[in-house]
């Protein structure tokens, strides 16, 4: 039976559409290998951080390309058309395979770190329409090769490296709509061709160095939207067919050197603006009235050229318009009125940004401003003629961030609802007329970077308020009348990086140590005040310092060695003072120095040679007559020796005479007994000071120089008259117990002497100036403060780094060893009953000395026979470091100590103080240690000394980690069997110096195949 002929012939159609199918599937699988072969080609060009995800991981040889991250294929799924690889970060250069994506249409590698050249086989690419490989690092030029991609109608290369000229074949991109080569190195003029792409509607050639006179060919390009030729070097007038350019809606040729007018009727040749860029040029005549008339436009520039005229009327009719920037010109606006224009921007309920400054604007600010867009950021009205006072409607500018209205005539006060502006970064007010006080709300101001009040007539004292500005890196109060002193509080400001200006203001008192926090200020100027007292040593603690200015003051005593520590100081001038003494050495060494002026002050003693010395046209000395050069202070010497010997002679015998008389008178007499009392007993044992001479050392104990409190006084830091910094313990009487405290210190500190204990230089009991009893008690001072301040990370040393290993092993080995003399060696035994690290003090060389700054108190037994000397509040100790015996009520002991000594050797090597927020209910400082010992200790040890592990080194050879890892296991054994609960069971003070020296030995001990070469390690 036969079929059909009309299905025999449906049964051929179908044969021919499954042959043709499997023709095509035949075709397309050896294409798409191609594809994926140029992929995997252009992948292997590629390296990744390790630390990051890998976004190309699905890139694998087991599933299709249509399958990979950022690829896309056709509808058949047989050629690539889409590689979308933007902002993954990729690393690497572009492979010539890519050339092989010959159906390709879209290909964007923007926001990534691709290098090298362009491969020319991306002229291969005849279908492609969208080419984005902006924000990269490519090299090299433009490649004439790309006008090959006949479809190609976005070309992106902006912010690369790509140089030379462009090329003119681009003009063969026929269907090109988008071409974006801004921000790179591109030079020459347009290529006229360019005017041939009838379909461009965005052009951006900005930020080359491209020049000429700009085409008027490109007048052509009908279809243009946007146009940004900024920050070239295009010079000559703007060609007339531009302004006919009806679609354009950006226009941008700022930063060139274009002149010449802009036409009044812009703004009806182009209705379709939304930008108008014209800034940084050379254009003349008037601000053309008819932008005023684009209700569309978004922004308006034309800063920075030589606009002349007023500001024409129409501003209200912009309710869209985000800038205006008119800033830098020659325009007028004149008479009471001059700025009611202003009023008018109220309807622009979008602008951020406003601009009239350096213009020649008449009249006083309406109170309208108040009324601005709540959106506004940035309001610039200085170098203007401006008058009257700062409206408080201001303070409704929610939003503003930069407020700047110096260089004007204002006048007033400054309102105090500028502080309601809390999102301000920079306030500008200086060169005006401003009076009155510096309103306190200024202080809400939290984000402020930048503070300018210079230059006008407030007065009063320095808000503290001040030091609430945490982020502020400049501060200029200079030339105004300010008085009082400096608080401390705008010196506690370790942000401040720019400057520090207070100069020519009505300042006094002492310039307090908080000076030295300043450790990023690169400028200090505080001349022409009448600041006086000694310049602190603190000063030497600015590293960033570059010109530091003090001149026209009243400051005393001698130029701090400090300021050698100043390596990058350029400027040093401290002329006109009354400073005395030597002129330090190290100045010499400070090879950034360019200007020293020491004129005018009481310096004597000769001029250092060497450094800037050596060129005495730098350096200002005159106004010392008492200094002298080294071939003038030899011939004075010599007389000076002759002088003093004949002296001596005569002095010797004069001497020899009395003494002779003397002895004559002494044999004569009888011996007499003196019975002192307990206070005179105090008397004879040091050279005692008078108040009046503490009064003048502290500054009249003024509350800058206090350095810390305790139970029974407070302690300042002050000069002795020889210069000598001393630190003053001044008892506070009407405390119960304070005449107990005062002579068990004394007696204390009588009885022992040790290299690490601190020193009592003399001691004061007399009557204060208002006749009631006084108290006070001179120690040495300590320059590097408290081991507390170290811990917490207050104190650094000079490189930014904290204490390492040897450091705090060298610090427990004081400690302990002061202890153990106390102990077990002086003459009476002495037990301390606040061990903690508040309590003990750095010197200049980093030796640890223990001291009572406030709660240390002493418990000494005298003699045998002799009650011992003690305050009721030492036996209570310190919270954390108070052995739990004391708690039961048994008397101080010398294994209490120990007991405060291991909790403080326990913090110094964790970083956390037992106080610590984390050590709650049956968690303390010993039992978190305790837990990790001895297999985990590297996970309690203090961040700081994590990163020394694989730096440290002494005498030019690393310690290896493991000898580290053994030096902190050891420690924090010592430190558990110091505070064991049982007192028993502890370790005495003795043993422990013997192990931490031990310790230290061991930690030291040789290693010849860890010896550093000195020459790989300058």
């Amino acid at each position: 039976m036969g079929f059909p002929s009309h299905t025999m012939l449906q049964f051929a159609l179908l044969a021919v559409l499954i042959t043709s199918k499997s023709l095509l599937l035949a075709a397309g699988s050896p294409a798409l290998s191609t594809d994926k072969e140029a992929l995997i080609s252009f992948r292997s060009h590629i390296s990744m951080e390790p630390s990051k995800s890998n976004p190309l991981s699905t890139w694998s040889q087991t599933l299709s390309p249509c399958n990979w991250t950022g690829v896309r294929c056709n509808k058949l799924g047989k050629r690539v058309v889409e590689l979308d690889l933007a902002g993954f970060g990729l690393k690497g250069s572009i492979s010539p395979l890519i050339g092989n994506l010959s159906f390709l249409r879209s290909l964007k590698l923007e926001n990534n770190q691709f290098m090298g050249t362009l491969p020319d086989q991306l002229g291969n690419l005849f279908r492609l329409r969208v080419l984005n490989i902006s924000f990269n690092k490519i090299e090299g030029v433009i490649l004439p090769s790309i006008s090959r991609c006949v479809e190609l109608n976005i070309l992106d290369m902006k912010q690369n490296e790509i140089s030379g000229r462009i090329p003119k074949e681009l003009g063969n991109l026929t269907n090109l709509q988008v071409l974006n080569l801004g921000q790179n190195h591109l030079s020459g003029e347009i290529p006229s061709s360019i005017a041939n792409i009838s379909s461009l509607t965005v052009l951006n050639l900005g930020t080359n160095t491209l020049g000429g006179m700009i085409p008027c060919d490109m007048a052509r390009l009908q279809n243009m939207k946007r146009l940004d030729l900024t920050i070239n070097n295009f010079t000559g007038t703007v060609p007339s067919p531009i302004y006919n350019m009806s679609s354009l809606s950006y226009l941008a040729l700022a930063s060139n050197d274009l002149w010449g007018r802009i036409p009044s009727n812009v703004g009806v040749t182009l209705p379709n603006l939304l930008g108008f860029n014209f800034c940084f040029n050379k254009f003349t005549g008037t601000i053309p009235g008819s932008l005023h008339n684009l209700t569309n436009i978004q922004m308006i520039r034309m800063a920075h050229n030589l606009l002349h005229g007023t500001v024409p009327p129409g501003l209200d009719n912009l309710p869209e318009l985000q800038m205006y920037n008119v800033g830098f010109n020659k325009i007028v606006n004149s008479g009471e009125n001059g700025l009611d224009f202003l009023s008018l921007l109220t309807n622009s309920t979008h602008l951020n940004f406003l601009a009239i400054d350096g213009n020649l604007l008449e009249g006083v600010i309406p109170d309208s401003v108040g009324n601005f867009s709540k959106a506004l950021v940035k309001l610039y009205m200085g170098g203007n003629r401006i008058h009257g006072r700062i409206p408080a409607s201001i303070g409704r500018l929610s939003s503003l961030a930069l407020l700047n209205l110096s260089d004007n005539s204002i006048s007033g006060e400054i309102p105090k609802e500028i502080g309601q502006l809390e999102g301000l970064l920079m306030l500008g007010l200086a060169g005006n007329n401003i009076s009155g006080k510096i309103p306190t709300s200024i202080g809400n101001l939290k984000n402020l970077l930048e503070v300018d009040l210079s230059g006008n007539e407030l007065e009063g004292n320095i808000p503290s308020s001040f030091g609430n500005f945490k982020k502020l890196l400049s501060l200029d109060l200079s030339s105004n009348k300010l008085n009082g002193s400096i608080p401390k509080e705008i010196l506690n400001l370790p942000s401040l990086s720019t400057h520090l200006k207070l100069s020519k203001n009505f300042l006094t008192g002492p310039l307090p140590q908080e000076i030295g926090s300043l450790d990023s200020v690169v400028t200090i100027d505080l001349s022409d005040n009448h600041l006086s007292e000694t310049i602190p040593d603190s000063i030497g603690n600015c590293k960033s310092l570059e010109e530091l200015v003090m001149a026209k003051n009243l400051f005393s005593g001698r130029i701090p060695h400090a300021l050698g520590a100043l390596k990058g100081l350029v400027t040093l001038d401290i002329s006109s003072n009354k400073l005395s003494g030597p002129i330090p050495g190290d100045l010499k060494n400070l090879q950034a120095l360019q200007l020293v002026n020491l004129s005018f002050n009481n310096l004597e003693g000769e001029v250092p040679t060497g450094g800037i010395f050596n060129n005495m046209s730098r350096v200002h000395l005159e106004g010392n007559p008492k200094l002298c050069f080294t071939s003038a202070c030899e011939k004075s010497r010599d007389h000076l020796s002759r002088v003093i010997l004949l002296c001596i002679i005569t002095i010797s015998l004069i001497l020899a005479i009395c003494f002779t008389i003397s002895l004559l008178l002494y044999l004569r007499k009888s011996k007499v007994q003196i019975t002192a009392t307990s206070e005179s007993f105090v008397r004879r044992q040091h050279q005692m000071v008078s108040y009046d001479e503490l009064r003048v050392a502290t500054g009249n104990f003024n509350k800058e120089n206090l350095i810390g409190n305790g139970s029974f006084g407070s302690v300042y830091k002050g000069y002795l008259r020889d210069g000598i910094p001393v630190a003053v313990k001044v008892l506070n009487l009407c405390t119960t117990g304070s005449w107990k405290s005062f002579l068990a210190e004394c007696a204390a500190l009588r009885n022992v002497r040790h290299r690490n204990l601190i020193k009592l230089i003399t001691s004061c009991s007399s009557v204060d100036n208002k006749n009631k009893d006084f108290l006070a008690l001179v120690y040495e001072f300590m320059s590097n403060g408290s081991l507390e301040d170290w811990i917490t990370g207050k104190r650094r040393h000079a490189n930014g780094h904290g204490l390492n290993l040897l450091d705090r092993l060298n610090v427990a080995i004081d400690v302990a060893s002061v202890l153990n003399y106390l102990h077990h060696e002086s003459e009476t035994q002495v037990v301390h009953c606040d061990m903690k690290p508040s309590n003990i003090l750095l010197d200049d060389e980093m030796i640890a000395k223990v001291g009572d700054f406030g709660l240390a108190k002493l418990l000494i037994n005298i003699s045998t026979n002799q009650a011992s000397l003690s305050s009721t509040h030492a036996l209570k100790g310190s919270i954390g470091y108070i052995p739990p015996e004391y708690g039961l009520g048994e008397q101080p002991s010398v294994v209490g100590d120990v007991y405060s000594y291991g909790i403080t050797l326990l913090e110094l090597f964790t970083g956390k103080r037992p106080t610590h927020e984390s050590f709650t209910r049956d968690l303390s400082l010993k039992k978190w240690v305790q837990m990790a010992f001895p297999d985990n200790v590297e996970q309690v040890l203090d961040p700081d000394l994590v990163p020394d592990k694989d730096s440290l080194c002494h005498d030019d050879q690393i310690i290896a980690p493991e000898a580290q890892l053994d030096c902190f296991i050891a420690v924090f054994g010592v430190g558990l069997s110091c505070t064991m609960d049982s007192p028993n069971g502890r370790i005495n003070s003795r043993e422990v110096v013997c192990k931490l020296k031990s310790i230290r030995d061991n930690l030291l001990k040789p290693q010849p195949e860890k010896k550093m070469e000195m020459e790989k390690y300058p």
